[in-house]
């Protein structure tokens, strides 16, 4: 699959930002006192992460 310039930039521009929001968020995670929220910040980390590996797939 060939991708338009358009669609390239796009896709390089969510891969940073999974990229970014996973730091931050696995960054909250390690503040939080509370186990249910700091749980969140890590799940949705991973999710990220999971999206981020996705979107990169995309490129190769």
């Amino acid at each position: 699959m060939n991708l338009s310039q358009l669609e390239l930039q796009n896709l390089r521009h969510l891969i940073g930002s999974h990229a970014t929001a996973e730091k931050k968020l696995r960054f909250y995670a390690s503040q939080c006192q509370d186990a249910q929220v700091r749980q969140m910040f890590e799940q949705s980390a991973q999710s990220a992460c999971d999206t981020h590996k996705k979107l990169m797939s995309f490129l190769g």
